[in-house]
């Protein structure tokens, strides 16, 4: 199944810098890479980055990450994928820029199609 992680620029620069992360502010402090499913991120992205321009959206395969992803009820008590290891570049199927348009942020037609930036 594919997962989505949105990270700022600054925080893809640093992990396609270091080949992996810990992730963002966020992921650091709960000790998980927050991810979304594809029914979860335009909320995600409405929440936590309103009117925030720069984004990028990551997909990674949840299945490939296993066993360190964990399903753990979040908002509503759906239940969130959440990685308990670095996010590696070799994670990544595809990543593309969010970018902002007048209604909020323009997401790809078919979040499970291979994009590239």
């Amino acid at each position: 199944m594919h997962i989505y992680k949105i990270f700022r620029a600054s925080e893809w620069a640093a992990m396609q810098a270091g080949g992996e992360t810990l992730g963002a502010p966020v992921d650091l402090a709960d000790g998980y890479v927050h991810f979304s499913t594809k029914d979860q991120v335009k909320e995600t992205v409405t929440k936590w980055f309103a009117g925030e321009e720069g984004l990028h959206i990551l997909a990674c395969d949840s299945d490939a990450m296993a066993p360190h992803i964990k399903w753990e009820p979040s908002r509503g008590g759906a239940l969130f994928p959440h990685l308990y290891r670095a996010l590696r570049m070799d994670d990544i199927l595809w990543v593309k820029t969010l970018p902002l348009g007048p209604d909020g942020h323009l997401f790809p037609e078919d979040l499970s199609q291979r994009i590239n930036e």
